[in-house]
């Protein structure tokens, strides 16, 4: 059979379940579409003797799947990613000398179900910015079903899961499926009554997505504009969290052909990410001016944004960038705005060709409309601060 390996553990070539051979009272079901499961991978833990791996006996099922094509799509979305930390959670708990023994393994369980939950969120965020809405099913499903084991079957705490999946659905073009995720969402919120304004938020959002998908501006518009509302009272009119009210609503009023309102929304998300990037770059200029040594520091604490955030800021900012360009002629300046901020956020990456090229950019617009000496200077010196800093690298 076909081994892969990851760190310490193996897992080998699928093979055919039969049902008649599964334990009574237990129901194999498919990780990406909860239709009985067909096939499944086996794995194991591996220790290492004299450089090959050897299988211990406990051998598992890691995931199981109704095709040959769900196997696929779900290791590439996120089982891959996560396989060995589900060994763990899908075998039987070890045999417990004392009562204190067992509660600490609960909890060791909970823990690893909890981490599991917020990295298969955030990796099916990441995809739904970045476009891959197929893939980022799989891993939405995989944080609901851990929500599902840690919060019960009612819990508000699914809603978040529930709404990534419906995004995804919508994406792909499935507005019925999208339309059932959100119901179940907001019949849970409907129930809760510690329900947060962040989860309002992100409910009114995905409803006035969904609207958009079917034309119905008009609901559209009341949705986001209760999103705008939660999410002002959670985190700020001015947070980059509230931003992506601002930007859907704007689409509408783009759409609409209303560009005044559309223009003014777009120029305010625009802002929003300025003034957020532009903190978190002047504290990374004022800590390299004096010879701070950053190197050691993960990348995420230089955008202080986690992945999917970045995706985000990504989407939203190269979304905007292209409709000024198609304008550029009209107002030069606004096309500018969102380079240099393109430029901050890549620069606060790390991706320092990314910022180069729309540090670039920014300066051929600027010399190509004549725009002031000022405001060429002030792009020339964020492309000589790239310059100075691959220097630096190469010597």
């Amino acid at each position: 059979a076909t081994v892969l390996e990851t760190d310490n553990t193996v897992c080998r070539s699928m093979n055919v379940i039969y049902p008649l051979a599964v334990p009574k009272g237990r129901r194999l079901c498919c990780e990406v579409c909860e239709a009985p499961a067909e096939r499944g991978w086996a794995s194991s833990r591996a220790r290492r003797i004299s450089g090959q791996a050897k299988r211990k006996d406990n051998e598992v099922h890691v995931f199981v799947v109704s095709g040959v094509v769900h196997q696929r799509a779900d290791w590439g979305s996120i089982h891959e990613k996560i396989c060995q930390l589900l060994i763990p959670l899908r075998t039987s708990m070890p045999f417990y000398n004392s009562e204190e023994e067992r509660q600490h393994g609960l909890q060791q369980l909970q823990q690893r179900q909890k981490h599991l939950i917020e990295f298969c969120y955030t990796v099916a965020q990441k995809y739904i910015f970045e476009g891959k809405h197929e893939d980022a099913v799989p891993a939405a499903l995989h944080s609901l079903r851990f929500r599902m084991s840690v919060h019960g079957l009612s819990s508000v705490e699914l809603v978040p899961a529930y709404l990534l999946l419906a995004e995804a659905s919508l994406g792909l073009g499935r507005i019925v499926q999208a339309e059932e995720y959100l119901s179940q969402a907001q019949w849970t919120v409907l129930k809760s009554t510690e329900c947060c304004y962040a989860t309002h938020s992100l409910l009114h959002r995905n409803l006035g997505l969904l609207y958009m998908a079917k034309e119905n501006y008009e609901e559209a518009r009341y949705h986001l504009a209760n999103d705008i509302y939660f999410a002002s009272c959670a985190f700020g009119t001015e947070h980059i969290r509230t931003s992506g009210g601002y930007f859907h609503l704007a689409n509408i009023f783009y759409g609409l052909k209303k560009l005044d309102l559309a223009d003014t929304l777009y120029t305010k998300v625009s802002e929003i990410w300025n003034k957020y990037l532009d903190n978190h770059y002047q504290v990374l200029s004022q800590a390299r001016t004096q010879q701070i040594d950053l190197l050691g520091k993960q990348f995420e604490t230089d955008t202080g944004l986690d992945e999917a955030q970045e995706a985000e800021a990504i989407q939203i900012l190269t979304s905007i960038l292209n409709i000024r360009e198609s304008t550029s002629d009209k107002a030069p300046q606004k096309t500018i705005f969102v380079l240099k901020i393109l430029f901050m956020l890549y620069y606060l990456m790390m991706n320092s060709s990314k910022a180069k090229e729309y540090a670039m950019r920014a300066l051929d617009l600027a010399k190509e409309q004549q725009l002031s000496v000022h405001e060429q200077n002030t792009i020339q010196d964020l492309l000589n601060l790239i310059s100075a800093e691959e220097a630096h690298h190469i010597t």
